[in-house]
């Protein structure tokens, strides 16, 4: 590689850096920006008793058809529509019982600002989100969200780089204040995202993922020596110690090298009893294996076991069967 060919990569890895800086700069500043006007329009959302309709046109409405992805699967009806064909026939889909998302950096965009009378005509509630708060779009508007940024990461201060940017962040700040009022949960996002791997693991149960063939069920009275053998072959990394078919206990890997270190020579004499862990974390095979990832990393350890009501052992999860 030539020293001129060197000089060209880092000459562009300082421009991405000095874009990103910028981009990262003016989400910062949005903090500051952030009033009533926010929480003026998610009370407007969460009452909004049809969908919130998202419009924008260029790169402001690729952002926007981002901004009402994000709505809809996190619990806030919401589309996008181009507000070019709002003029040809799409104003039917909007009734008085909807709120409008109108997205323009400039807030003077003409497309917008065409349809704003027959919304007014409809009495459908109207929230901007522009980076000029004197605008024809932010002056019409029943909250106006302030997005502004000082500059474009674009070198010619020309190209939507950081306004855009922005944007997305503050419609992802929307949605994520949408979620803290409504009370929206695991479960809920699950309901929007069932065909996702996120969607499939919060919906799995312990039943769904643990193993219930061969498994390494010892006895407390057990020689440790013949409990080795057991635990091997379960491949788990651990025995199962039952008495009258009902789980009394657990001993891991963990505890057989500690008793090794501890007992030396006299670590053939002792009994599975002698190590095993009396109370070891059992879950019924209803339980989301989210819950029992909480379970595993609270208490630090690598599986449980599943049981039913009375502690007769059904099966065990372990930390990889949580991975789906």
């Amino acid at each position: 590689m030539n020293t001129k060919h060197i000089e060209h990569i880092q000459n562009v890895i300082q421009f991405a850096e000095r874009c990103i800086r910028d981009e990262a700069e003016a989400l910062i500043e949005l903090i500051p920006q952030l009033d009533s006007n926010f929480d003026r329009a998610v009370n407007m959302m969460v009452n909004c008793k049809g969908k919130v309709i998202v419009t924008g046109v260029g790169k402001s409405g690729h952002i926007g058809a981002k901004i009402a992805a994000t709505l809809s699967s996190t619990g806030t009806p919401s589309f996008f529509i181009n507000p070019l064909d709002v003029f040809h026939g799409d104003l039917g889909v909007m009734t008085k019982d909807d709120v409008v998302l109108a997205l323009s950096n400039s807030g003077q965009t003409d497309e917008l600002l065409r349809f704003i009378p027959l919304l007014q005509h409809m009495n459908v509630p109207i929230i901007s989100m522009t980076g000029n708060p004197d605008s024809l779009l932010a002056k019409y508007s029943d909250a106006h969200i302030l997005v502004h940024v000082k500059k474009e990461a674009c070198p010619l201060n020309l190209a939507p780089t950081s306004s855009t940017t922005a944007a997305l962040a503050m419609g992802d700040a929307l949605a994520v204040a949408l979620m803290e009022v409504r009370g929206f949960e695991q479960r809920d996002f699950a309901q929007f995202h069932p065909g996702g791997s996120l969607g499939r693991r919060l919906l799995t149960t312990a039943g769904d993922v643990m193993h219930t063939e061969h498994l390494p069920v010892i006895n407390p009275d057990m020689n440790l020596g013949e409990a080795i053998i057991l635990v091997s072959k379960g491949k788990l990394g651990l025995g199962i110690a039952i008495v009258d078919n009902k789980v009394a206990g657990l001993i891991t890997d963990g505890d057989i090298r500690r008793a090794m270190e501890k007992w030396k020579a006299e670590f053939f004499n002792k009994t599975v009893s002698d190590i095993m862990t009396t109370t070891p974390k059992c879950v019924p095979t209803t339980m989301k294996i989210t819950e029992i990832q909480e379970i595993m990393h609270k208490h630090k350890i690598h599986s449980v076991l599943v049981t039913d009501e009375e502690k007769h052992l059904v099966g065990v999860v372990d930390h990889y069967r949580c991975m789906v």
